[in-house]
């Protein structure tokens, strides 16, 4: 599928009326009677074109520019889907600081956010509007077996039936990870387009509302996974299969007592195990390479489940992993970190002095052995867990994310602008986007919630002869090598520090410390918590989803705000 990326632009300069843009009402359903389909799709391969842009979709902030929005705006870096889903679920946590002044960033590290906050309309209107293109490719008129026949592409009717698997899989995913960030968004379908119909709701009169639309993407997927059409395990990278829907079943049921008040530990387990078992994945054989430059094609794309595709030549963004390149790292400590890498000359193209850790954060989940903040990293990595990729050389340990300079606390550099093979290739290219696909699902993950699940089951805790326990040794040998030790019994609290080791800056500890019962309580503090500097405060419950978009609410009479909004 990405090599039919590069391909997507021409067919949306044919069809870009019928994918219109999202404008003032986000979640109008496209308008299918500015273009007929007979039109759209009049080449038998604009289908692959068309579903590669859904793909694309979680990568791509305009059909062709990467510096224009397709949404309404003021930067299109910021606008993208994956760029600020991180940020939405990192950058409100413990786990990211960042230093910009700009006021999207104020309001989501410090709680403050309201529902015209650029994070939280980029990632709403970009999920909403990622559904429509789904909801429009499903449309009988498109895609069904009489339209293509109709049209005289009989040839591709195999195809096309694997497509609307797909599709229907990647609406799923969309609602499920709308459904976990804003509770009860509006729900459409392919028979709502073109009609005047504003989107509903599921459920309006529930408190939050998620319980019926979580039953509802539950059905999808149970029922996308018995399509024969849709294959049992991926046949090409980046594409679908039954394996992820398996994954969006394990993290659902992992949390499905905070979406529904109902937990689903065993279901959790089950498809996670069939991730595991079934989906066709495996470990890459490094956990550094997974985030390097050339991670779709050194064997990090095997462990990717369903990720966003970024490529310097076809599909460029200033969002998604060039973000994570580039905010890491300043003028002060992009040569020290390329000579530590090995290299005598910078190996980054650009920096953007904002993102940073705090030290309670890094100490608190990774034990840093050897800190010495004179000289080296700042710590010993060779002593340390490898999956903890910081730099703190000379930082002062308190963070502060008011400083106009990003070297407090730890900077990451987890995401790194090189190959596996330790080639500076976004130099040796002469760009600045970064070519590193980020992934949204990848196997870890199932091992980790596979393992958490069997815990929960298990009374709190695993012992050396869980199937669980056996699970994490392998993640952190991976990582650590065969000297790589564990305590005899691992409780939850340790389980979740190892989701941190494995998982952090991938857009999972939000909804971690959520279920954790961690986000909101008073019990659990860090820096700038509630915008309070010990961060000894609690943050409103209704904060643990974010709010409706307003521009959406006040054009959509059938919405209703989540509540404390």
């Amino acid at each position: 599928m990405k090599k039919l990326l590069i391909y997507s632009v021409a067919l949306l300069s044919s069809v870009g009326v019928l994918t219109s843009c999202v404008g003032d009402l986000e979640t109008q359903p496209l308008d299918k009677n500015q273009i007929t389909a007979d039109r759209a799709f009049a080449d038998p391969n604009s289908y692959d074109q068309y579903v590669s842009y859904a793909y694309g979709y979680f990568s791509l902030v305009s059909p062709d520019n990467p510096g224009g929005a397709d949404i309404a705006v003021d930067d299109a870096g910021q606008s993208e889907f994956t760029r600020m889903y991180t940020i939405l679920n990192e950058l409100s946590t413990d786990a990211l600081f960042c230093t910009w002044g700009d006021d999207y960033v104020a309001g989501i590290q410090f709680h403050k956010w309201n529902p015209t906050n650029t994070a939280v309309k980029s990632v709403y209107t970009r999920g909403i509007k990622a559904v429509a293109l789904c909801n429009q490719f499903l449309d009988p008129t498109v895609s069904s077996d009489s339209a293509v026949e109709a049209r005289g592409h009989g040839d591709r009717l195999a195809d096309v039936r694997a497509y609307r698997a797909e599709m229907r899989l990647l609406r799923a995913i969309y609602y499920e990870i709308l459904m976990d960030l804003f509770g009860n968004p509006p729900v459409a379908l392919p028979e709502h387009l073109g009609a005047a119909y504003y989107p509903e709701q599921m459920d309006r009169d529930a408190a939050i509302g998620r319980a019926k639309l979580f039953e509802w993407i539950e059905q999808e997927l149970l029922e996308v996974i018995e399509d024969e059409n849709l294959p049992a395990v991926r046949v090409e990278y980046p594409r679908l299969s039954k394996g992820a829907a398996y994954a969006v079943l394990a993290r659902m049921y992992l949390n499905a007592e905070v979406y529904t008040g109902t937990a689903r530990w065993e279901d959790a387990k089950k498809y996670a195990d069939k991730c595991i078992d079934e989906g066709g994945y495996k470990l890459n054989d490094s956990y550094v390479d997974l985030f390097r430059q050339d991670n779709t094609t050194n064997g990090a794309q095997d462990e990717f489940i369903i990720a966003a595709t970024y490529d310097t030549d076809s599909t460029q963004s200033w969002g998604g992993t060039t973000h994570y390149v580039y905010a890491t790292v300043n003028d002060a400590i992009r040569m020290p970190i390329s000579k530590l890498m090995g290299f005598t000359t910078d190996i980054y193209r650009s920096q953007w002095n904002g993102y940073t850790c705090s030290s309670e954060f890094v100490k608190e989940n990774f034990d840093l052995q050897g800190i010495d903040r004179t000289q080296g990293w700042g710590y010993s990595r060779e002593a340390s867990d490898k999956r903890a990729f910081f730099y703190g050389a000379g930082f002062p340990d308190e963070v502060n994310p008011y400083s106009p300079d990003m070297t407090t606390g730890w900077a990451c550099v987890k995401w790194l602008p090189l190959t596996s093979d330790n080639v500076d290739i976004l130099v040796q290219k002469g760009i600045d986007v970064s070519s590193a696909d980020f992934p949204i699902f990848r196997l870890a993950e199932m091992y980790l919630i596979s393992a958490e699940a069997e815990a929960r089951m298990k009374g709190g805790s695993l012992s050396s002869s869980d199937d669980g326990y056996a699970l994490i040794k392998t993640l952190r040998k991976r990582a650590n090598g065969e000297e790589d030790t564990m305590p005899l019994s691992l409780d939850l609290e340790w389980i979740l520090k190892e989701r941190t080791r494995e998982l952090y800056w991938e857009g999972h500890r939000r909804v971690d410390l959520i279920r954790y019962n961690k986000f909101t309580t008073a019990s659990y503090a860090w820096p700038y918590k509630a915008g309070i500097k010990d961060g000894n405060a609690a943050i409103d419950d209704y904060r643990k989803i974010y709010p409706i978009l307003s521009s959406d609410k006040e054009v959509n009479p059938n919405l209703v705000q989540n509540p404390g909004y």
